[in-house]
């Protein structure tokens, strides 16, 4: 099994990366890829073969419960 670790050229990492739909016209954006054993890797969408950030399944839903609770709201709003 190929081993993807942080860092690493994105572009290594096959598969198809998804980005959201509200994403600008340029492509500004973060594009996630789904890898085994339920971790995701992250990408800039500018740089596709820049590096990776990979993430454990629980690392993600740690993260997304915070999104979803507002913890991470002031990284986008004015001061």
């Amino acid at each position: 099994m190929q081993q993807f670790t942080n860092g690493m050229p994105a572009s290594l990492i096959p598969g198809v990366w998804t980005k959201s739909r509200k994403s600008e016209a340029n492509g500004m954006c973060i594009e996630a890829l789904r890898l085994p054993q339920g971790r995701v890797a992250l990408r800039n969408s500018t740089d596709p073969s820049g590096p990776a950030l990979v993430f454990t399944a629980d690392e993600m839903n740690a993260f997304f419960d915070g999104v979803w609770n507002g913890e991470f709201s002031f990284l986008t709003s004015p001061n």
